[in-house]
């Protein structure tokens, strides 16, 4: 079904989805300057989760990009990681946000967070667009892909970045630690958007992600496979390749996918999955 999606109708939908994402990065920029209120989702035992921080800046641009989808795409509907509103649920567009992917780091100041938008249709990503605080180019910007094209920085095409005499590449793993696979140089950056993003870009070789929504992921997975990259979920059999989030979510809800992901260069995949089955 998703192999009769327009060009024109894509290439409309990347260039919002692009938009999105600068105006993401706009506003964590506004928020930091003013010092944002920060709360803490709720936790075990009726207390608060100190793990899970969310910032006023979170909810307001996911109220901002909520209301620019209204107007430009009412008929699709919504996933997002502060808003339970789903507003067309059943259509095949469903646009996956994660207004600010790395809150801990956001709200601390660590120069390594991300406003993610990822396009699904049927499930599957057809547009990505990713604003980072920090990227291959020493500046905050988007990565932006759609299916079928190629990764794209702020516009500017991008050639990943790979240098032969690097033996030891790095990988973002959540234990960031001398027990991580010895294959890379482990790094931990907080943000699943982030990573995936510096995958694409050439900058990380591969990630392994726990149970990441598909709000953290979906745009993310589009740069990923923009750039040739291999995505696989963890599942009964197994590591498989990821097809799209319905296909692997209870009812064929992207909203309740949640499965361990391991992405990145090919033969760095099959490498990590073969360490890790």
């Amino acid at each position: 079904m998703s192999d009769a999606l327009p060009q024109e109708t894509l290439e409309r939908i990347g260039a919002v989805a692009l938009d999105l994402a600068r105006l993401a990065g706009r506003e964590m920029a506004a928020g930091l300057r003013r010092t944002p209120e920060v709360r803490y989702k709720p936790g075990g035992h009726g207390g608060e989760s100190l793990r899970d921080p969310v910032s006023e800046v979170d909810q307001a641009v996911e109220a901002m990009i909520r209301a620019h989808l209204a107007e430009h795409f009412p008929e699709h509907d919504v996933l997002g990681e502060e808003s339970g509103e789903r507003p067309a649920r059943g259509s095949r567009f469903l646009w996956a946000v994660d207004p600010v992917d790395g809150t801990a780091n956001y709200i601390n100041g660590f120069p390594l967070y991300a406003g993610s938008i990822g396009v699904l249709l049927d499930g599957a990503p057809v547009a990505g667009a990713v604003w980072c605080a920090a990227s291959h180019a020493l500046r905050a910007g988007v990565y932006h892909a759609m299916r079928g094209g190629g990764l794209f920085f702020e516009e500017e095409p991008v050639q990943p970045l790979f240098n032969p005499a690097v033996r030891r590449r790095l990988g973002g793993f959540v234990d960031a630690s001398p027990r991580s696979p010895e294959a890379w140089e482990a790094r931990r950056t907080g943000s699943a958007a982030i990573e995936c993003a510096f995958i694409a870009a050439g900058v990380m070789d591969v990630a392994r992600f726990e149970r990441p929504n598909a709000w953290d992921v979906a745009g993310g997975f589009a740069l990923v496979r923009a750039t040739g990259g291999e995505i696989r979920t963890l599942g009964p059999e197994g590591w498989k390749p990821f097809a799209d989030f319905a296909a692997e979510a209870p009812d064929g809800d992207p909203g309740q996918w949640r499965r361990p992901v391991i992405l990145g260069r090919p033969e760095a995949v099959r490498q990590l999955c073969e360490l890790t089955s």
